[in-house]
């Protein structure tokens, strides 16, 4: 099972989200320090996040800090 379909499959991520799922799930995969978003409903949404964050652990990758381009700029 990939990444992202555990997501998809684990979280309340909606299947029609899969797309959503893909994105956090590269991220992840190839070590991105911030994914930086304007979907709240399904990635920057902070009800899902400790949730993405703790699956993405589990299976042994550190999540990218989930952003929107407002909350990146906090990091300057």
């Amino acid at each position: 099972m990939s990444i992202a379909d555990l997501l998809v499959d684990k979280l309340p991520f909606p299947a029609k989200a899969r797309t959503d799922a893909r994105h956090v799930a590269v991220g992840a995969i190839f070590g991105v320090d911030y994914l930086m978003t304007w979907n709240c409903r399904h990635i920057a949404d902070a009800a899902r996040l400790p949730a993405i964050y703790s699956t993405l652990r589990d299976e042994g990758y550190e999540p990218p800090l989930i952003v929107n381009p407002e909350g990146l700029s906090n990091y300057e």
